[in-house]
């Protein structure tokens, strides 16, 4: 009897290290960020250039940023919790052909920048860069938030707190709680998590019009997430699923035109501002 206790309780302290280590290495879990600076000539190929922005506490942040072209409205876009801006230019060079002006938001500890990631200075790093767009000029109903994964948490709570044009949400989920509950169903991961961006609380609270996309395939970020987010959500709002499509393809799947015609059909655009498109591309109008 006194080996059976012991045996139960040598596994309760083993389990009771287990959750206590995933608790402590969290961050490290949720944010595999990438500290090397992303190639500037990667930038530069792209007509981008490299812009530096104070975060909320006034820690110089590099983002990456090209002008819309006149006419056009800006796209400020969230990546998600790998890489660093680099590794999106190649995906969002539709959206620089299309002539949308494109900020894409590096996030504190990548890429170089200084600071360690978590929930409250990547919201509020994003909220510095939505002001710097707007000193310059740049409306807020001519701004529309892309978020790609960890980066629809930020979106979707930027939404939430001020007036944008549009919000895309690639790869949404609910809540960083919940998924990491359904990776880590043998500890009570649900409440460890410190991070939580929990989008679907905040969703009901954005009045933008919502575009959700993602992949049937999606193992790391399931479709019922996004399902769920996308019910949670206010109209207007449109949902677009990838029958084979994964986590961080599904601009290889059709998205990338999905995407230009939402943002084409609810963004102010001048007449025949958006270039290179042609009907039935870019054919939607302001409903």
């Amino acid at each position: 009897m006194i080996g059976t206790w012991g045996v139960l309780g040598g596994l309760g302290g083993l389990y009771g290290a287990v959750a206590l280590g995933m608790y402590a290495a969290q961050r490290q879990i949720l944010f595999p960020r990438t500290t090397r600076p992303p190639d500037p000539e990667l930038a530069k190929a792209a007509g981008m250039e490299t812009v530096t922005i104070p975060g909320h506490d006034g820690l110089p942040m590099q983002h990456w940023y090209r002008p819309a072209q006149p006419g056009v409205p800006t796209v400020v876009v969230f990546h998600g919790n790998a890489g660093t801006v680099g590794d999106r230019v190649a995906k969002l060079q539709p959206l620089l052909d299309a002539g949308f002006g494109v900020l894409l938001a590096e996030y504190r500890g990548y890429g170089g920048n200084p600071g360690r990631p978590t929930e409250g200075h990547l919201l509020g790093d994003a909220e510095a860069v939505l002001a710097w767009l707007a000193e310059r000029g740049i409306p807020a109903m001519r701004t529309a938030l892309y978020g790609e994964s960890l980066g629809t948490g930020v979106a979707v709570a930027m939404a939430a707190r001020r007036s944008v044009g549009a919000v895309v949400l690639d790869a949404p989920f609910t809540s960083i709680a919940e998924v990491a509950q359904r990776h880590y169903w043998y500890v009570p991961a649900k409440w460890l998590v410190r991070d939580r961006f929990d989008s679907v609380r905040r969703i009901s609270e954005v009045a933008a019009p919502v575009l959700v996309l993602h992949g049937r395939r999606d193992r790391v970020v399931p479709l019922g997430f996004g399902r769920r987010l996308f019910a949670a959500a206010n109209e207007p709002k449109q949902v677009w699923i990838a029958s084979e499509g994964g986590h961080m393809d599904l601009w290889d799947h059709g998205a990338d035109r999905v995407v230009v015609e939402f943002l084409a059909g609810w963004l102010p655009i001048a007449a025949h501002a958006i270039q290179g498109c042609a009907p039935p591309f870019c054919s939607a109008v302001p409903r």
